[in-house]
Order: C-alpha cells, then structure tokens, then sequence
C-alpha cells in the first residue's frame, strides 16, 4: 500500500516530459508510480489536488539560511518546505571559520534539505565586508572543511564585490578556484559589484577562470561588474562560459536583479538555466518575497511555466550534482514534490531597481513533499499571502 497519493493535480515534469493530468504515489519517501488514475483504496493518505500543478520539489539555488549566526539569514523552514521550496542552497553564509553552526544546529533543526557554498572568507558573511585584508582567507583550512563535510558541501563561493577586489583583485578567485579544485567540487561567483566601485571589466578576467559545472549568480545584475559592458553589449566571454557549460543563475535578492538588464542579455541570445532568490530576512520582506514569486516574474518576462519549472528543479539539482535524486519525479527517485497554484488575475512585479512589470498568472504554493512527508504552506511573506502587488 502506498504512503500518499496526491490525485487529479497536472503533473508537470520537463525532465520526463510529462504534463497532464496523473495521479502521483510516494512509498518509503520515493515516488512509487505515476499514471492517469490510481485507486485512492491503494494509499494511506490521500490528496485531493485538482486544478494545481504538481512538479519535482523547487530548488533554491541561491539563498541564505544562517538564521541566528548571521543576522539576515532566514529560517530555512520558512522559506522552505513552507513556501513550497523542498531544497536549499545556502550560496555562503559561512566560511571555514564559522561553519561548525550548520551541521550541528541549522540542518537538524530543518526539514527542508540544505546544500552549502562554503565562503572563500574565512568568517563568511558574519562580516561586512566579508575580505577586508589578505588574511581574511585561509585556503589550507577551507579545503579541509569542504572535504570534511562531503554531500552538505557543494562548492566554493566567491564575491566580486569592493573591497576585495581592491585589497586582493583577481587572487580572490582564483583562490577560490584553486580550493574548489582540490576539493573537487565546484565553484560559485557573485558577479555585479553593489558598492559601484570596481572595474566593470573585471568580468572578462573572472569568466575564463570558471570550468564546466561552475556557476554564475546574479546573471541579470545591473552593478557594475555583470555581463553586459558600457554599451549594453554581452561581453564575448560570457557566450564562451555557456558554451562550455558554466551555470548561469539570476538570483534576484536585494540589489542585482533588473528586467531590462536581463531582456538585453536574453535579446542577445543566452538564457539563464536556473532561478533563485538570494533569499535574506531583509529580501523577503521587500523585494524577493518567495521562489514563487521568482517564477512569476519570469513568467512577467514571457517564459513558459515548463521552462519556470526547468529552471527551479532539473538545472539546479544538475547545477549542485543532486541529480541522481532530485529535480525530477521519476520512479524510484526521492519523493520531492511541489504543489503549486498558477492563479489568474491582475498583479504587477518589481525588480530591485522598481521597474514594474504587469503580469496575469501568479504561481502560488499549496503544498510541500520532502522526502514523501507533507508540509502544508504558510501564510506568505506578505500581509496578504503569496500573490504580488495588485495592478
């Protein structure tokens, strides 16, 4: 007998290609079987989800959930298995010094899963700024945390942000490199300088340091920094990192997400591969809200809802090297499952630079599967819920 059964919803699964209306059954915390119609007399627990969409369990690539070592760090729950997110990646938060609080204190105490990006920084972001002299990186001590903790940690991350670039320049990422390497893991870089003080070209020296596998976040950034240059244009490295399978990641979060930015680079012929939110305590409440609203602004920006999809489940989970488990809903794999509404009306999305976009569909979460266990979702970052502005 099956443990759930979830009934009548739209299955929409870009990497079985699958979207229609099926019945899913979870046995043991894996998805056990998918077809039109399965006995409700054949499950425990049964769910009634008609009218919703049902996909692989959304992945945020891009947030930061080191909720009480660093001030801006959210509950993981929160913006989590309660928001209709059943992975997080934490892009970050620590370094080698301060990364003992993970496993001993945020990964217990969460039912939402969580991968990390330990900080080139020895002190992560529990600093500001985060590198402020040489010895704010011990490259010896970060190779060790990173293989001491294989499976919770994915990859280094490194920020092209003042000062760093000003006290060290080029040495930070490539630091930051030569520890993904020896590690064996992959590296993640924050493009787009928030403080607007370094060399915007600094782009064209970051981008052939990065191999296949590693990731670009905040691909539609407007700081100086991103991938277009003084004239609007996409720099030529930026084609040659796609090309040669470099991830790219939009994270929105509080300064480095704009829609003209990102139409321009779309206009001139790459798209992003995955959608995150950057998600801060300080973001929720002003400009990120939710993943979900992540995916209604992509869909503002004339994207299918299976291309949302693609990018917030099968690109993440291939992006962190989950995807022997995760971001698909094929038979035998682990029973993560997002239940969404995509609900008509009249809204209006923002990007950090308060461009306004109108928008007629808003994703919305209903419920959360993690590991074949249901997680209703909570009220919403906003005093109204989920949905956006009103037109």
């Amino acid at each position: 007998m099956y443990d759930l059964l979830l009934t009548g919803g739209t299955v929409l699964d870009p990497s079985l290609g699958l979207n229609g209306i099926n019945d899913v059954a979870v046995e043991d915390g894996k998805i056990a079987r998918i077809a039109p119609s399965i006995p409700a007399e054949e499950a425990k627990q049964v769910i009634e989800v008609k009218g919703k969409v049902v996909c692989p369990g959304l992945i945020d690539l891009h947030t930061h959930i080191y909720s009480g070592v660093n001030g801006n760090g959210v509950v993981a729950d929160l913006g989590g298995v309660r928001a209709g997110v059943t992975t997080m990646v934490d892009a970050g938060s620590a370094g080698c010094d301060t990364f003992g609080g993970f496993p001993e204190h945020i990964v217990p105490n969460n039912e939402t899963e969580i991968i990390c990006f330990l900080h080139i920084c020895r002190t992560g972001l529990a600093t500001s700024p985060d590198i402020f002299s040489p010895s704010s990186i011990d490259l010896d001590r970060t190779i060790q945390v990173a293989l001491e903790h294989p499976g919770l940690i994915a990859g280094i991350k490194a920020r092209m942000v003042s000062p760093a670039l000003e006290i060290m320049g080029m040495e930070m990422p490539q630091m930051a490199k030569r520890a993904a390497r020896d590690a064996g893991i992959k590296l993640m870089v924050h493009i787009g300088d928030t403080e607007k003080r370094y060399d915007a070209n600094v782009i064209r020296e970051l981008l052939p340091i990065m191999e296949p596998g590693d990731i670009v976040t905040h691909f539609f950034t407007a700081n100086p920094g991103g991938v277009l240059d003084s004239n609007k244009k996409l720099v030529p490295e930026a084609k040659e990192a796609n090309d040669r399978g470099v991830w790219l990641d939009t994270a929105h979060g509080r300064m480095n997400f704009s829609f003209d930015t990102g139409q321009r680079i779309l206009d001139q012929g790459i798209a992003p591969h995955c959608i995150s939110t950057d998600l801060t305590v300080p973001g929720r409440a002003r400009t990120v809200h939710s993943m979900t609203e992540m995916m209604t602004r992509f869909l503002a920006m004339d994207f299918t809802l299976a291309q949302v999809v693609t990018m917030c489940t099968l690109n993440p989970a291939k992006a962190v090297g989950v995807d022997e488990r995760l971001g698909t809903l094929e038979v035998g794999r682990q029973a993560d499952i997002s239940v969404l509404e995509v609900r008509e009306g009249d809204w209006v999305v923002y990007d950090v630079l308060a461009s306004p976009k109108k928008v007629n569909k808003a994703v919305i979460p209903i419920l959360t599967v993690k590991r074949g266990k249901v997680f209703e979702a909570g009220w919403g970052p906003r005093p109204w819920g989920w949905e956006p502005d009103p037109a």
